[in-house]
Formats: C-alpha cells, structure tokens, sequence
C-alpha cells in the first residue's frame, strides 16, 4: 500500500475567490511535482535550443519563446480541464476517439499533412503545425477507462473484452505505424495494456497481447531497413559511429562528458551541431552533459514520484473510472518518459518520441498539461 502526502492546500497562485476554492481541493503535491517539470523544462530547452535557435533565426531565444508560448497556452488548458468532472468525459470518449483517428488519419491528405525526416505526423493549421497523435493518446486512455468501467464486475472473456480491446488498440496501431511513429506506438500500446490488466484483465491475456505486439513489431521493423540499423547500433553501440550510429554515439558522448556533476548549465558541447535532434528526442542528453549523473538521477527521481503521487490519487478516487483515469493517464507519461531516457542512453534502441514536460514541441505540452488537469479533477472529489 502506498502512502502520500496530505492533499489539502492553499492555491499556489492568485486568482478570484471562486477559482481559490475550486483550487484549495486538489492535489497540491502532484501540482508541484507538475509545475517543477514544466519549469524545469522550460530552463533545460533555453540551453539546449540556444545554439540552434541561433543559427535558425538569428536569435538564440526563438525555440524558447514558441515553447513559453505553448507553456501558457498548457496551463490554460490544465485550469480548464481541472475544473471540468471527470466523469463527463464518459459521455464523449468515443467521439472524441473516433475525432482523434480521422485526425490522424489526416496527415496523409496533402492537403491537410505534411512530412518531414519520411514521416507524415502533422497537420498545418494555418500559421500553427498540430500533431494528431498526441491528442490520440489522451482519446485512447479516456475511452478505454469508460470502456473497462462499464464491463466492471464482467468476466473479461476473449469475445466480450479480449478482442475488441485488440480491435481498437489494433486501429490505433495501425494508423500509428503508417506514419511512422514506432516510439508513439510503444507508448500507447503499453499504457494501453496496463489500463487493461488493471480494469481486469486476465495475465493470460495480457501475455497474449505482448506476444502478437512482438509478433507485429518484428514484422514493422523488417520493412523499413532504418529499423533495423537501430536495432544493430543498440546491440553494437560502437557500429558505424559516423553513419547509422551517429546519433546514438553522439549522445552517449554527451552522458558519458557530463561525468557526475555535469559541465554546467549551458556549458554543454554537444548541442554546437554534434547531437542530432538537442531540443526534440536527443534533449535528456543535453541534461546529462550539463547537469551529469546526479541531474540525470533527479529528473528520473521526478516522474516517478509524478507516478506514485498519481498512484495515491488513484487509490483515492470514488470511482472505478476516476481510479483508471488517474492511473492510466499517468502512466501513460511516465512510460514515455522512462522510453525517451532509457532509449537515449542506450538502454534501449532509439524511438524518437519527445520526453514530456522537457522536449521542444507545443501539441505534446499543452496535452501532457490537459492529461494533468484531468487527474487533478479526479484528486479534487477524492
């Protein structure tokens, strides 16, 4: 059983009477731990986007704006989404999952998409650039904690919850490995399987589903010959480590530079056009080179207290659904967080996916700052 910490306090900023009651209730501990990341983020990107900012615009501030702006608009949301039940979300999850697919499903329209790097992710909404499947991520985890809280009490047989669930995470995937957007997948998939297993789902089960998604992986990798460069440098990191390993030497330079207390805030080295991608998936490398080992350590010690404090909110929640909510949403970050980090250290292969709250990109903050608002909304009514 996991204990927390006490949940009442007073509002963090000022804001009118009303909006000072609605904030007293919530879960102050998991806001702080929220509000330490995002700022922190915020710190970390003006380092690590200054060099390329620089030779981008001019300016060594330009990635940073864009990101504070994104920040604001974040926050907005979460005040938004804490004041909103939580349990009215039951009545648009599968809306707002069928919304998020054509969505999706949309950046393949030249009309509507556009690519880069060979993969089609984004939607262009006249000046502003939108990435679908981060708001998927959300739809997902609010249909599914609906779905398993209707079937609550019902045997979770192959036919009643077994192969739907696999319909609509196979859909998912789908549209997903299209693009491609492998790291995403990874993120969704797992989230997705551990909302099942704790809506009860069966072990066998949840055995089954690891077995058809290696099944499927190994199958995705072998089609794109990209995939499986990634997989040799992950088992060979000295492999070509001025082609197809570049990246994943460069940022190991980068960690192992840092030694234990790091260079210093914006000393790093690597950021100077060596690190591909500093502001995007390469980002926790930066961290490292500048803060070291014990930087590294505490931004890793920080999403998992974000889960446990997220666990305890769980615990607390009236309701079946406010329970799968909390904990669905949550881990759903925290997994993306510990696949960015491990896959950037060499841990595992590289996936591309941004780590939350830290890397440069608008649509993913300001839907990890809604997911956030949500589980706030399910700590005010525990």
């Amino acid at each position: 059983m996991i204990g927390g910490f006490g949940h009442n306090s007073k509002p963090l900023f000022f804001c009118s009477t009303m909006e000072a009651d609605m904030l007293r209730r919530i879960d102050a501990p998991f806001l702080i731990l929220t509000f330490i990341l995002l700022v922190g983020g915020l710190l970390i990107l003006s380092s690590a986007s200054a060099a390329l900012s620089q030779k981008t615009f001019g300016t060594p501030y330009a990635f940073l704006l864009r990101q504070g702006f994104a920040a604001a608009v974040g926050v907005a949301a979460l005040l938004v989404f804490q004041a909103v039940p939580y349990r009215a979300w039951k009545k648009f999850a599968l809306p707002l999952l069928v919304g998020s697919l054509l969505l999706v499903a949309a950046v393949f329209l030249p009309e509507f998409g556009y690519s880069a790097g060979g993969a089609h992710r984004w939607l262009s909404i006249g000046p502003l650039s939108v990435q679908p499947s981060e708001i998927l991520k959300l739809s997902l985890i609010l249909y599914l904690a609906s779905w398993l809280d209707r079937k609550k009490g019902e045997s979770k047989g192959f036919a009643t919850a077994f192969a739907p669930f696999l319909v609509v995470t196979g859909i998912v995937g789908t549209l997903l490995a299209l693009q491609p957007d492998i790291g995403t997948l990874a993120v969704i998939g797992g989230s997705a399987i551990v909302l099942y297993f704790l809506g009860g789902g069966r072990v066998s089960q949840v055995a089954a589903f690891f077995a058809l998604a290696a099944a499927a992986l190994a199958a995705i990798v072998q089609i794109a010959p990209y995939r499986v460069n990634r997989l040799l440098v992950f088992w060979n990191p000295e492999l070509d480590p001025k082609g197809i390993g570049y990246h994943a030497s460069q940022a190991l330079i980068a960690i192992g530079s840092g030694g234990f207390w790091g260079r210093g805030f914006g000393q790093s080295i690597q950021k100077y056009s060596y690190l591909p991608e500093p502001i995007g998936d390469s980002v926790f490398a930066v961290v490292v080179e500048e803060f070291g080992f014990f930087g590294g350590l505490i931004l890793t010690a920080l999403f998992f207290f974000f889960l446990l404090r997220a666990i305890v909110i769980a615990r607390r929640a009236p309701d079946f659904f406010g329970k799968l909510l909390a904990i669905g949403l949550a881990s759903l970050i925290v997994l993306q967080a510990y696949i960015n980090m491990a896959a950037i250290s060499g841990l595992l292969p590289l996936t591309g996916i941004p780590l939350p709250f830290i890397s440069y990109g608008g649509t993913s903050l300001v839907v990890t700052l809604a997911m956030v608002g949500i589980i706030l909304n399910v700590s005010k009514k525990a």
